[in-house]
């Protein structure tokens, strides 16, 4: 187990994305429910391609390989981990990877970050059914419109209502709560010079909502519940970094570094093969 051993394992095994490949699909065979994101940590090697100046999400300008994730909701399971170039953006991540993905007919869970018109014509194009959430500077977003229907979201009320766009839906959802937070925020703001009132009328329609454009036809809270799942991604990403400390590589190789990735994959594949052990016992709270 010396270190240029195991560089040396890490390098065999990132040549060989082929058979990484085939791990991927056989993984990701009949699932329903996919959630991607992407996160980044930082590299200070001066020879790495992967290593590129980007904005992660703390808005550090700094040399960063990033990842592409994809999570099952429906398995519980993380999928495929695969590292990108650290200046590469979400919406040019997903298009330049949606070819192997292999789970065609499945729902795609996707976060602001991916938010493009074109986008849709493009999971289309792969037979992928998609909820994506809006912007709020997004034209096609009738903040003003009538909201209907209402449901409770853990002890949230929600209203909503949904309108066609083409052959997709746009959702439009209000959490009053959350609502009465952002205007509580702005309102402090206000206070402390930092917006003005111009602003706080133009604002105030958007306070609260949430759109979501989907080629799904459902009601507003199936379709909420299963955007609010996306946060399953986010506990893999701290599963990752904290938990099993991958959140950092020495390594100067891009081979290596592709090893590297595929063998923190399979650590993560296993922690949540054990997780969802624990669950299904109910022992999460014990162990």
């Amino acid at each position: 187990l010396s270190p240029n051993t195991l560089t040396q394992v890490l390098r065999d095994v990132g040549k060989d994305y082929a058979s990484q490949k085939l791990f991927f699909d056989g993984l990701m065979d009949d699932s329903k429910k996919l959630i991607f994101d992407l996160s980044s940590f930082f590299s200070y090697s001066a020879i790495l391609r992967y290593a590129e100046k980007g904005h992660n999400a703390d808005e550090l300008y700094q040399n960063q390989i990033q990842f592409l994730l994809v999570f099952s909701l429906d398995k519980q399971l993380p999928l495929m981990l695969k590292p990108l170039p650290g200046s590469v953006r979400d919406i040019k991540a997903l298009k330049e990877n949606i070819d192997e993905i292999n789970a065609k007919e499945s729902i795609i869970i996707l976060d602001r970050g991916f938010a493009s018109y074109s986008l849709p014509v493009l999971l289309a194009m792969h037979r992928f059914n998609f909820i994506l959430p809006l912007r709020r500077n997004f034209k096609k977003i009738n903040y003003r419109q009538k909201l209907e229907h209402t449901f409770i979201y853990r002890n949230r009320g929600i209203k909503w209502n949904r309108k066609k766009i083409g052959k997709h839906h746009l959702y439009l959802f209000e959490d009053l709560k959350l609502k009465s937070e952002e205007e509580t925020v702005f309102i402090k703001l206000l206070q402390e010079k930092k917006r003005d009132t111009a602003q706080y009328v133009k604002d105030q329609v958007k306070f609260g909502k949430i759109a979501l454009l989907t080629n799904l036809d459902t009601t507003g809270e199936k379709l909420y519940l299963m955007w609010k799942d996306r946060e399953n991604i986010e506990q893999a990403f701290d599963a990752l970094k904290n938990e099993l400390e991958n959140d950092k590589t020495y390594l100067s190789d891009d081979d290596a570094v592709r090893g590297y990735f595929f063998i923190s994959f399979i650590s993560l594949y296993l922690y949540y093969k054990i997780l969802n052990l624990l669950k299904q016992k109910g022992l999460t709270s014990k162990i």
